[in-house]
């Protein structure tokens, strides 16, 4: 698996302009200013505009540009459906998708998890995107929403006034610094959290330290019909690491390794395409999957990713997307958080305007449902992790449980009671000699699996 020096670029385009200038700014004070480009900040942006409020979005790169994340789950739907992308998302060539399979550290494979088995509506096939491609969608569609977007422009600063926000200072590419106020500030500035850094509000789940090693490859084996974009998490031999193999278009796969950060980074020597080599030999599910297949960029690295903000809002302010808080690439709980995220933050800040209260508390008013929707994610993490665990085993011993795991696997956590999944799944793991529940996720509340208990 010798990987190619070149890497294949997007073959979309922006269609916003050059980098731009301080002094193509509408206005010194806006409604709304959003900090980052992204899937929660397009989805806040938008949001906010088309409730008639005047919104400047900020975004520090150039789109198009690379981004890993890029297995989209059904729940997603809804706030799709919101924001008019659906139909753009069916005439585009994203890969459909129906399904998640497991593929356990000896190579067999699980029955595909099918979507339509809790739910047949239109929402249970989703897409694999290209993460360039579909954020550069949601941006334009920010755009044509009446958003103000400058790319290239650095926030380097979200002035205070006690807990106020008062506004941004933004760096644009001519070098030129404004300070830009706003009534309230929507921070998806992603794992930058430029306020929860600032306000010290962040901290690390110390359950979940791990990395990720990740590339792309053409020509790797893809299942056929309903399957063809399937998600598929495949275990390393010794269930100490896993896998994901994301099907894209342009005969495209995404290919990650997840593991501990003390056995991937910290117990090992070699460069990252040594790392990721010797982890590929370690799944006997891939190796054959990628036989003949030509890796189409260098890998690339992230590491202790998973955290939480202990709060979601102050006096001004919100936060959304990973600029709040990030789990762990299992599930592809990812853009699905960014866009409820930022849908949320945007309801609150559209509620604030026409109330004229832009408190914490009104601000903040979704943290709760929030909160409790990524612990839904998190308790299944955890098993996920827990050595010897399997979902196979799990629910032939409980097989009244299918249909919440799969609820789950949708992203169809908010507004549901699974107490009694959580109790079992708890009592399960527990057995295996992994609690969680000994250690705190350094965000307020136990992230463990007896929380629900």
């Amino acid at each position: 698996m010798t990987p190619s020096t070149t890497v294949t670029p997007s073959t979309t385009t922006s269609s916003s302009t050059e980098p731009q200038t301080a002094r193509s700014l509408q206005r010194d004070r806006y409604d709304t200013v959003v900090i980052g480009g992204g899937p929660a900040g397009a989805a806040a942006a938008t949001l906010v505009a088309q409730a008639g409020h005047d919104v400047l979005l900020l975004e520090k790169a150039q789109f198009p540009r690379f981004k890993i994340g890029e297995s989209l789950i059904p729940a997603t739907y809804e706030i799709l459906d919101r924001l008019d992308m659906l139909e753009p998302l069916k005439d585009s060539s994203f890969v459909k998708k129906y399904s998640v399979q497991f593929v356990s550290g000896r190579g067999k494979a699980s029955a595909p998890f099918y979507f339509h088995e809790t739910d047949p509506r239109p929402r249970s096939q989703t897409w694999q995107v290209k993460r360039a491609d579909f954020d550069r969608m949601m941006l334009d569609n920010a755009r044509s929403r009446g958003v103000e977007v400058h790319e290239s422009v650095t926030v380097v600063d979200v002035p205070f006034e006690g807990d106020r926000a008062l506004g941004v200072r933004a760096r644009f590419a001519d070098g030129v610094e404004r300070d830009i106020t706003a009534r309230a500030v929507i921070d998806a500035s992603g794992q930058r959290s430029l306020i929860a850094r600032k306000r010290k509000l962040r901290r690390p789940d110390p359950c979940l330290r791990m990395a990720a090693f990740f590339t792309h490859y053409q020509g790797a084996q893809r299942d056929s019909g309903i399957d063809e974009g399937t998600t598929i998490v495949l275990h390393t031999e010794n269930q100490d690491g896993w896998f994901w193999y994301i099907p894209l278009q342009d005969d495209t796969v995404s290919v990650g390794a997840v593991g501990p950060l003390s056995r991937l980074v910290k117990g090992r020597q070699g460069d990252p395409q040594q790392v990721f080599d010797e982890e590929v030999a370690r799944c006997p599910g891939l190796v054959p999957r990628l036989e003949g297949a030509t890796q189409t960029m260098p890998v690339k690295v992230l590491n202790d990713f998973s955290y939480r903000s202990t709060r979601i809002a102050g006096d001004g302010w919100v936060l959304a997307g990973d600029a709040y808080g990030f789990l762990d690439p299992m599930y592809s709980s990812g853009v699905l958080l960014a866009l409820r995220s930022g849908a949320m933050a945007a309801d609150a800040v559209i509620d604030g305007l026409a109330h004229d209260d832009l408190s914490a508390a009104r601000l903040g008013a979704h943290e709760i449902d929030m909160r409790d929707g990524m612990q839904a994610f998190k308790r299944l993490i955890y098993a996920f992790y827990t050595p010897g665990f399997s979902f196979a085993s799990f629910l032939k011993a409980h097989p009244v449980h299918r249909d919440a795991v799969v609820h789950i696997l949708t992203g169809d956590v908010f507004d549901r009671d699974f107490s009694a999944l959580f109790i079992d799944l708890n009592r399960f793991v527990a057995a295996m000699g992994w609690p969680p529940s000994a250690k705190d996720d350094g965000a307020g509340d136990k992230g463990d699996m007896a929380g629900a208990a």
